[in-house]
Order: C-alpha cells, then sequence, then structure tokens
C-alpha cells in the first residue's frame, strides 16, 4: 500500500472513530466530551497534510510519521487505562491498529 493510501485511510478511520465517540456514545448518554472529537481533528489534519504531499513529499512524509507515532503512544496509554471491554477500548483498539 501507497504510503499517501495508508495515511488517507488512517485519517478516515480517525475522523469516524472520533464521530462515533462523540455522537454515537456519548450522545445516548447525554453527555458529550469534546475530548472525543480528539481524534477528529488529527484525522482531518492527516488528511489535509495528504492534499500536500505531492509538493514536498519528505517534509510532509514526516510530520505525518511524527503525528502517527504520537497518536499512537496516546491511544495506546488510554487503550491501556480501561479495565472493562465495551464499545469505547474497540473504538481505540481500531484507532491503534490504524496508526500501526
Amino acid at each position: 500500500m501507497k504510503p499517501l493510501s495508508a495515511n488517507f485511510i488512517n485519517g478516515l478511520i480517525l475522523i469516524i472513530a472520533g464521530l462515533y465517540g462523540y455522537f454515537g456514545i456519548t450522545g445516548s448518554t447525554g453527555v458529550a466530551s469534546a475530548t472525543a472529537l480528539i481524534p477528529t481533528a488529527f484525522g482531518l489534519l492527516l488528511i489535509t497534510l495528504g492534499l500536500f504531499w505531492k509538493k514536498s513529499p519528505k517534509a510532509i512524509l514526516y510530520t505525518v510519521a511524527i503525528i502517527t507515532i504520537v497518536l499512537l503512544i496516546m491511544v495506546i496509554n488510554r487503550f491501556v487505562k480501561i479495565d472493562e471491554w465495551d464499545i469505547k477500548k474497540i473504538i481505540f483498539l481500531a484507532c491503534i491498529i490504524s496508526n500501526a
């Protein structure tokens, strides 16, 4: 798979996971947390960086790689803190697989 395609798929998965976390999980409980939109913001950033990939591929590649590694570390830390297997943990697992 080409790096640009992998970046686009990762961005889409992060956007979907963040929106589902905000509207699907927290929306059903009546309490929406703005932190659920963090993956959505980073997914939009990754897709936006992908639009400029052809102009300066090395700079964008390194920027995307650093952002993805930081996201992977953040998601793994959050995944470990959740004790029971529920939909939140499954969403974090999907983000871990996507970022890896």
